[in-house]
C-alpha cells in the first residue's frame, strides 16, 4: 500500500511483483505499518558490519556476518532493551563488547538507582559501559572495511556496530492521508483502535496507546500491547464493541541471570508529572533465605502521597524476580493501595519466596 484516499475509500497498491500500482476499494480498512528502527545520519552509517535490530531477518543478517567474518569487538550503541539482551548475546558468543550511551544512565525506563544494578552486573560480565558519549560517525580503513566508532570522546575499535536506539512509528501513508498523529508521533486511535477517520483502524507498532496513569496517548511499542492491538481492531472491525483500556508500560528483560522489570510510572516520570509520591526501595531474597540458591532482589515501589494508591514498580533480581511486577501490574489496574497489596493472599512456599513476599515488603514501608 503507498497511498489512501479516504474521500474514496479506495487505497493505491503497488504489485511488486509485476511493478505495477493499482487502485482498490476497501470498506474497512486496517493501518498496521509498525515501526523502523532509528538510525542516526552520520557518515559511514551504512557500511557492512553495521546493523539494525527490529525483524528477525534483521538477526539473521547478524548471524550471517558473525559468521563469515567472525568480528573480535563488538559495539553496541544504545543502553536500551535491545542494547542490553545484544550485549547479553554477543558475549555468550566470545566478543568483548562495549555498549555506548549518550544518557548518563542505561534503561532509561528504570531510574537510576535501579539501572545501577544492570551496569554493575555488565561490568562485572567485562562489557565496558561508556555513558555520556554520542556516536559522530563509522570510520573504515583504506579497503572500506569497518574498523572503528567515532563518539565525541574518542575512537572505539569494533569490527561490528549494533544500533539500539529505539524505533519510530511508519505513519507517512497515514498522515498523507489526512489520519491525525498523537504528539509522540504514532496514529492517534480511540478505545476501539478507529483513526480520526471513518472505517480506517490502525493498531501494532504505528498506533497510539492509551497510558493509564499518564492519561494521554503515547507510542510504546511493545509486542503485548501489540497483540492486544490487533484484537480490539479486528473485533471491531467484524461488527464487535469491545474496548482497549489502555497501557502501563509493562517491560521486562534479563542479563545473563539477572532479571529486570518495570510498570507504572517511574520515579522521574512521577517528579516531572507533579505528582506528591511515597517511595520505598527494598533488598530482599527471591527465595526463602534459608532456601539453597536464594539469590537477591530490589524492589522499587511507588504510591500516591495522598490515598496511597500504587503508581509504578521496578524489580531487578536473581531467578523469579522479575515476574512478580505482574502482581503489581494487577493492583495498578485495579488502583489497588499499598495496604491492599501488602494484605494480598500471595502463595508461599521456600523455594518460591519468603513468608513475606518482597513486593510486599515494599508495600509495608508505605503503610
Amino acid at each position: 500500500m503507498i497511498q489512501i484516499d479516504p474521500s474514496k475509500q479506495k487505497i493505491l497498491v503497488k504489485n511488486l511483483e509485476k511493478e505495477k500500482a493499482f487502485w482498490e476499494s476497501y470498506d474497512k480498512l486496517l493501518i498496521a505499518t509498525g515501526a523502523s528502527p532509528n538510525k542516526p545520519t552520520i557518515p559511514k552509517i551504512n557500511t557492512q558490519g553495521v546493523f539494525c535490530l527490529s525483524t528477525l531477518q534483521s538477526g539473521i543478517e547478524v548471524w550471517q556476518f558473525m559468521e563469515t567474518h567472525q568480528p573480535k569487538k563488538a559495539v553496541i550503541v544504545g543502553g536500551g532493551y535491545i542494547g542490553v539482551e545484544m550485549a547479553e548475546a554477543l558475549l555468550e558468543k566470545g566478543l568483548e563488547v562495549t555498549v555506548i550511551d549518550r544518557s548518563t544512565y542505561i534503561m532509561k525506563t528504570l531510574d537510576q538507582d535501579m539501572s545501577e544494578e544492570i551496569c554493575q552486573s555488565m561490568r562485572k560480565a567485562g562489557i565496558q559501559l561508556l555513558l555520556e558519549e554520542r556516536l559522530t560517525a563509522i570510520e573504515t580503513d583504506e579497503n572500506n572495511q569497518l574498523q572503528a566508532v567515532k563518539t565525541e570522546k574518542g575512537h572505539i575499535p569494533a569490527d561490528l556496530v549494533i544500533l539500539g536506539l529505539g524505533v519510530k512509528p511508519n505513519t507517512i501513508i497515514a498522515e498523507e492521508a489526512g489520519i491525525k498523529l498523537c504528539d509522540t508521533g504514532a496514529i492517534l486511535v480511540n478505545e476501539k483502535m478507529e483513526t480520526s477517520i471513518s472505517n480506517i483502524w490502525a493498531a501494532g507498532d504505528c498506533a497510539s496507546s492509551y497510558h493509564i496513569l499518564k492519561e494521554k496517548p503515547m507510542f510504546i511499542a511493545l509486542g503485548t500491547i501489540a497483540n492486544k492491538h490487533g484484537l480490539i481492531a479486528g473485533s471491531n472491525m467484524a461488527g464487535e464493541n469491545i474496548t482497549f483500556p489502555g497501557v502501563l508500560g509493562t517491560a521486562i528483560t534479563r542479563f545473563n541471570e539477572l532479571e529486570i522489570a518495570r510498570t507504572g510510572l517511574s520515579e522521574m516520570e512521577a517528579k516531572s508529572m507533579g505528582l506528591a509520591y511515597k517511595v520505598a526501595t527494598i533488598q530482599s531474597s527471591n527465595y526463602a533465605g534459608y532456601y539453597p540458591g536464594a539469590g537477591k532482589i530490589k524492589v522499587k515501589l511507588l504510591a500516591r502521597k495522598d490515598n496511597l494508591q500504587i503508581i509504578g514498580a521496578q524489580i531487578v533480581g536473581e531467578q523469579g524476580a522479575a515476574k512478580r511486577i505482574d502482581t503489581i501490574v494487577a493492583a495498578i489496574s485495579a488502583k489497588q493501595t499499598t495496604y491492599s497489596l501488602a494484605m494480598m493472599d500471595l502463595a508461599y512456599a521456600p523455594p518460591f519466596s519468603n513468608v513475606w513476599d518482597p513486593v510486599q515488603i515494599a508495600a509495608r514501608q508505605l503503610l
